[in-house]
């Protein structure tokens, strides 16, 4: 992969930006052919949800079409050469928090195991960077630890701390470590608790850091594994065939300000240190307080000190494990909904990169997206509330309805143009996998084809059920209520039809007045709103079966399925052998010091 040189990431962006907002303005004006008929607060409104929702799919589109080109050679990233061996140190710190310490562990074990087959591997060390506030999982920490250094023999190369009081959630826990014994690596390869990498992953990143001074945070692209639930698995797959081409179109257009995922990233300790020691922001949650999208943040701060930020898509061999329903994925979304509207707090802190506050302003539209889109619903069902509303079906026979202020076939050009921007971009995806035989991972061109078909008409029906979560969570923001930071759910994941219909009700009630409030407006739009209100309707039904674990009837293959890396094989092997065998002793006594080296970082707040 090559990094853009910066002017050609700035044209990248140019292109991007222009291009979304052509593609917004469009749809406003195809909805406003005769705005006279429309005039008022409601057609204001209708405007401007259109134009921001237009913009962000038009955004989406951009990035896998500036993705889709393949790589050009002879422009590699800078690494040390094939017969230079890295003398840098890096140490794997893995934040944990209320997780199921033997799953969490036995993926530790498989990397320090993977790494031991190479002579590099001696640069390697990992600390368990424990928030746990269950007294219960946290003596259980302590027990699965001591079964961790005995099984790799692993004492000084594998340590544990855990703090008492976890002030600043995830960011204050890396700060803390990075303060106390950052010093003693020179770099930090950042992995979530479901997180797993290969250890050619790990050696290249540390090779790319070393041969590049100026490179502050190298950022993989990580897939999900192990998905067993219909959800998971349809994202698995999306992520799998999609997420590479997005990524480097990400990566082509970002250039050395690249972005940050808060895991599976490797971080130069002295830049960190310079550059990313978050302060709480002034006021009470959910928009003051600890940082939750600390990540993007990060990457800018390292940015504004002159650091490199960079993805490389290239990179393979890098994992993570995905939500496993709808619930599950609505909690975490929660969380992040919330952390990038604090964001809109940051777009003015001095001396940013004007692309790092673009970032900010992008991350804020991904969820304020869903509120135009719903807004625009309602501003068009509320035009034909009015009493000078046009029939909207003035032609006896003809399907196709006839909106306020609006011809027919320049509705029918909306409705084509958004679809386009929806499903373009993937066809597209499919089309240049199967011609450059990457589809011979995900079973051949056929069966991808089908999935991805499957895909997309899954993602259509959860669309509506995501929606509304968002907006609930934005609503919830705006009241002033903070969701915290709730631990991830490692199970199966699925969720009985009974505890899906208690905690969706509301859905139901919001589709049925929708259907109602359309019937009683205007009846001719009953049909046309079916694919939003019907799976509000059933959302119950719908997060019980995308819950269950699926075959998919063979659909939504993986690469990783096919050929599974090395590193998760042997994950898997670990942990199997750990739960025949009896539990650790109870009476293992948790560490009363961190087990980590002394000697750290003092970190400047950004």
């Amino acid at each position: 992969m090559s990094t853009p040189r910066p002017s050609n990431a700035a044209a990248m962006r140019l292109a991007a930006v222009l291009g979304s907002l052509a593609c917004a303005a469009a749809a406003v004006i195809l909805y406003n052919v005769n705005s006279g008929s429309r005039a008022g607060i409601i057609g204001a409104l209708a405007d401007l949800a259109l134009f921001g929702a237009t913009f962000w799919l038009a955004w989406g589109a951009a990035q896998a079409l500036l993705g889709l080109p393949p790589r050009r050679s002879g422009h590699a990233v800078p690494t040390l050469a094939p017969d230079t061996t890295p003398t840098e140190t890096c140490v794997v710190a893995i934040p944990i928090y209320n997780e199921d310490p033997a799953d969490t562990f036995s993926r530790i074990a498989a990397m320090d195991s993977a790494l031991s087959a190479y002579p590099e591997g001696k640069l390697f060390q990992f600390a368990i960077l424990s928030d746990t506030t269950d007294p219960e999982i946290a003596e259980a920490e302590a027990e699965w630890f001591l079964r961790l250094l005995s099984d790799r023999n692993a004492e000084g190369r594998i340590f544990y701390r855990r703090r008492e009081s976890n002030v600043g959630r995830k960011a204050g826990n890396l700060r803390d470590f990075v303060e106390s014994s950052g010093g003693a690596w020179d770099h930090v390869l950042v992995l979530d608790a479901d997180s797993l990498m290969a250890p050619e992953t790990m050696i290249e990143m540390l090779r790319r850091m070393e041969a590049e001074p100026r490179l502050s945070l190298l950022q993989t692209v990580p897939l999900v594994i192990n998905s067993q639930s219909l959800f998971a698995r349809a994202t698995q797959f999306s992520g799998a065939l999609f997420s590479p081409v997005f990524s480097r179109g990400v990566a082509r257009m970002q250039g050395e300000t690249g972005p940050f995922w808060g895991h599976n990233a490797m971080i130069r300790m002295r830049a960190f240190a310079e550059c990313c020691g978050l302060p709480d922001l002034p006021g009470s949650p959910p928009f003051g307080g600890p940082i939750l999208s600390h990540d993007y943040v990060e990457a800018a701060l390292l940015a504004r000190g002159g650091w490199i930020v960079r993805l490389d898509d290239d990179l393979g061999g890098s994992f993570e494990e995905g939500p496993a329903n709808l619930i599950a994925h609505a909690k975490r979304d929660r969380r992040w909904c919330q952390g990038n509207l604090q964001h809109a707090r940051l777009i003015g802190a001095p001396r940013l990169r004007l692309w790092s506050r673009f970032v900010f302003v992008q991350g804020i539209l991904a969820y304020v997206a869903s509120l135009f889109w719903l807004c625009f619903l309602v501003a068009t069902i509320a035009a034909a509330a009015l009493p000078a509303a046009t029939n909207y079906f003035p032609h006896q026979g003809w399907s196709f309805p006839v909106f306020p202020g609006l011809e027919t076939t320049r509705a029918l050009e909306l409705a084509i143009g958004v679809a386009g921007l929806l499903l373009l971009p993937k066809a597209l995806i499919v089309v240049d996998a199967a011609l450059r035989g990457r589809a011979r991972g995900f079973g051949g061109a056929g069966r991808a084809t089908l999935s991805a078909l499957a895909e997309v008409a899954l993602a259509s029906l959860v669309a509506p059920i995501l929606l509304v979560f968002t907006v609930r969570a934005i609503g919830q923001i705006l009241a002033g209520r903070d969701g915290g930071w709730p631990a991830a759910g490692r199970d199966d994941g699925s969720v009985p039809l009974g505890a899906a219909a208690r905690g969706c009700w509301w859905m139901v009630v919001i589709g049925v007045a929708l259907l109602t409030f359309a019937a009683l407006a205007a009846p001719g739009l009953v049909l046309w709103l079916l694919p939003v209100a019907l799976p509000l309707i059933l959302s119950p039904v719908i997060i019980w079966w995308t819950s269950q674990p699926s075959a998919a009837l063979g659909l939504f293959r993986v690469p990783q399925e096919v050929a599974p890396a090395p590193v998760t094989v042997l994950q898997s092997q670990i942990l199997a052998r750990w739960q025949d065998r009896d539990a650790p002793p109870n009476d293992a006594a948790p560490p009363s010091e961190p087990l980590v080296p002394a000697g750290g970082w003092s970190a400047s707040s950004g």
